[in-house]
């Protein structure tokens, strides 16, 4: 168990990762948001495929984007934590392994719309994809690494069970409060990021339509 801070500003030290672990207020958190932001772009990929109104494809496009965005943030934060903790940027751990394959399956997503120039069809082949690679984000990122041994913590074999940092009698409550308080701040981030776009994108849209007509 983690000794409690004098002061409630003050972040006890936790053996092994020291000043390091406050990287989880960062890292986690921008993981969470890619799971938030690809689930989101299954949603409206299935609502584009029942009402076919191109509107849901922006949504489900724009929200696949930050996912990709957020992927990509969690990545690099998660290397830099293993460069500081295993020794090296990349060690093929499956947590890493499976945020690389996410990482991937979602820039296909990106290269299948540039293909096509169809509306329609793009905005088809693009929900029929979204759904199918939303169906695989549960399984890379709560499934996979918690059944196969590995170096992050939550592994399986890991004593800790879900890792040191995720054991309420290990996080100082300080510390609790303010991993909450950032994830929701990241999630509200996410929000703004996507209703922005989103409203951007409408425009280009009539815009576009306009040009046309």
């Amino acid at each position: 168990m983690v000794p409690s801070p004098q002061h409630w500003y003050e972040f006890p030290i936790i053996p092994a990762l020291e000043e390091k672990a406050r990287n989880i207020f960062f890292h986690v958190p921008t993981a969470w948001v890619s799971v938030v932001a690809f689930l989101t772009s299954f949603v409206y990929a299935g609502q584009f495929l029942r009402t076919k109104n191109l509107e849901n494809d922006i949504k489900s496009v724009t929200a696949a984007g930050l996912g990709l965005l957020f992927c990509t943030l969690a990545t690099v934060t998660g290397a830099i934590w293993a460069k500081f903790n295993w020794g090296a940027f990349w060690n093929w751990d499956p947590r890493q392994t499976s945020i690389f394959i996410l990482l991937l399956i979602y820039a296909a997503y990106f290269a299948l719309r540039s293909a096509v120039e169809n509306e329609e069809k793009r905005a088809s082949l693009s929900a029929a994809y979204s759904i199918i690679a939303g169906l695989t984000v549960p399984f890379f990122i709560f499934i996979m690494p918690r059944i196969t041994a590995g170096l992050h913590p939550g592994s399986a074999g890991d004593s800790q069970g879900k890792g040191p940092l995720f054991e309420s009698k290990a996080m100082a409550t300080n510390m609790r409060v303010l991993f909450y308080v950032s994830s929701l701040a990241f999630v509200a981030l996410f929000y703004w990021m996507w209703n922005l776009r989103v409203k951007t994108e409408r425009l280009l849209f009539k815009v576009h339509e306009n040009v046309s007509s």
